[in-house]
């Protein structure tokens, strides 16, 4: 018999923005199925309207665009398990819905959720663990009828077996064992007839033929219910990988309030795709002989036969900026610029009228400064604005003395500054006779130039400038000294 065709999937509900779990989850998946040469297929799980933040699950396909994670069917590309989209797919949920009648595998359950509640708290209270009761169960036939034509609210229930146990294929764990006495008959429709995540996500996953299911630790109860649909449907379990938790430094589950748990935040901020992506895949993963890796290259070392089995891995945002900053020093310096140009439009809208060669001159010049994208407008500040610079601030860099005879030793060398190294040379000498400190001498210079006494070299400010614009800069300090 021959091995089916690998079948990965990412199917996120647009109920929020996209957040770090969902791109590991996401970039897991993709790498898996590349690997395999196999099928990487977005679904979106859009059956909670009240709830849908993203229409169209636009923004979801806007971020995958920019982590450059390209699915193989889903939305906009369809496929042959289409719609891709769960709130298109309700005739295929009724469909499933009537073969689990046919075979009497769930029941209606009238408890209102004010009578689950009272339930599980006496539960807790006798340190019991909080299962549903069957109570609905035990309802005979002319009962039920009745409470259904007195038009009393219903959800259908999945009965689990009471006894024995369904063992599942885990990348991480190896064999993992669920004993059916420690769950309870869970919903898989709501009070209004719809269907449930746990069922529509399960139907979903066996219409599309997912051999390969990764998702969150959280999901290890789902995977625990759904092996009873499985088992209902006669269809051998798919592989799972129950995703390590991503927590903050002090160990908690990420959330709104650390920053980087939103995509968003971290695009706003400055950061890569590729080093977002290099980052998620390379923790939790031990040790690895090169860090910094392009996609080619996470897809020859990821290796999914070593996986930790770690509940959990530590987010990092220093790690995960130092990875950055190695990306930026890295990056073609024409897409940079292009990747930077949208921070630098924010407050220089000249910058779309710059050439992008020349700015990418500009930040192979000063990308060794940089850990986020978002502090190139600090750093070329000085490009796009001339300094003011007021007496005082001279002084505060250089002693008033030393700043005075360096003005009168730069003027006579002025007519030669189009020749940089040539300028450099000549001050640098005329500096020694005068036993003026280099250090000060560059330092009034770069004061001059871009209002700052550190920063890159004269002879590469005075090319980034050109040199009419730097004589005049000059000539402003030179005026105040």
């Amino acid at each position: 018999m021959s091995t089916p065709t690998v079948r990965t999937r990412f199917a996120p509900a647009p109920t929020g923005l996209m957040h770090l779990g969902n791109v590991r989850a996401a970039l897991m998946n993709y790498l898996f199925a590349r690997q395999h040469n196999g099928i990487f297929v977005l679904r979106i799980e859009d059956t909670d309207q009240q709830r849908n933040f993203d229409p169209g699950a636009q923004q979801i396909l806007a971020d995958l665009a920019w982590l450059e994670l390209e699915y193989d069917e889903g939305p906009g590309k369809g496929g042959p398990h289409s719609p891709y989209f769960q709130s298109e797919r309700s005739a295929l949920y009724v469909e499933k819905f009537q073969h689990l009648l046919a075979l009497s595998a769930v029941y209606r359950c009238f408890c209102t959720p004010e009578e689950l509640e009272r339930k599980r708290e006496r539960q807790l209270a006798l340190k019991q663990p909080p299962r549903y009761d069957r109570a609905c169960l035990a309802l005979d036939q002319s009962s039920t009828d009745a409470k259904v034509a007195q038009g009393i609210p219903f959800v259908w229930r999945l009965k689990i077996p009471q006894q024995g146990t369904i063992t599942i294929n885990d990348l991480a764990r190896g064999t993992v064992q669920f004993d059916f006495k420690n769950f309870s008959d869970q919903p898989i429709t709501r009070q209004d007839g719809s269907f449930t995540f746990l069922f529509a996500n399960f139907v979903d996953d066996l219409d599309m033929r997912i051999t390969h299911i990764f998702r969150g630790e959280d999901h290890l109860t789902n995977t625990a219910v759904q092996t009873v649909l499985f088992q209902l449907f006669d269809t051998p379990l798919p592989t799972y990988w129950h995703m390590p938790m991503l927590c903050n430094t002090e160990g908690k589950k990420l959330s709104k309030r650390d920053f980087g748990f939103s995509l968003n935040d971290l695009r706003q901020a400055g950061y890569l795709p590729e080093a977002i992506c290099n980052y998620l895949a390379i923790i939790g993963g031990g040790s690895f002989a090169q860090e910094i890796m392009s996609r080619d290259e996470l897809l020859a070392t990821v290796n999914f036969s070593h996986i930790s089995t770690a509940s959990q891995i530590r987010y990092d945002v220093e790690k995960l900026t130092w990875v950055n900053h190695q990306w930026i020093e890295q990056y073609d310096p024409v897409a940079l610029a292009l990747r930077c140009r949208d921070f630098l439009a924010t407050e220089y809208p000249a910058v779309h009228k710059t050439d992008v060669k020349i700015l990418a001159a500009l930040l192979q010049t000063i990308k060794s400064d940089l850990t986020t994208l978002q502090e190139v407008k600090t750093a070329l500040h000085f490009y796009f604005t001339a300094p003011k610079l007021s007496h005082a601030d001279l002084i505060a860099c250089i002693p008033p003395a030393t700043a005075t005879k360096i003005a009168a030793l730069i003027v006579p060398h002025l007519s030669s500054i189009s020749h940089q190294e040539t300028f450099v040379f000549n001050l640098k000498e005329a500096a020694k006779k005068e036993q003026i400190p280099t250090k000060e001498l560059f330092a009034y210079v770069r004061l001059a130039l871009m209002g700052q006494a550190q920063g890159p070299s004269i002879h590469d400010l005075i090319t980034m400038l050109g040199t009419q614009e730097a004589v005049e800069r000059i000539e402003q300090l030179i005026k105040i000294s």
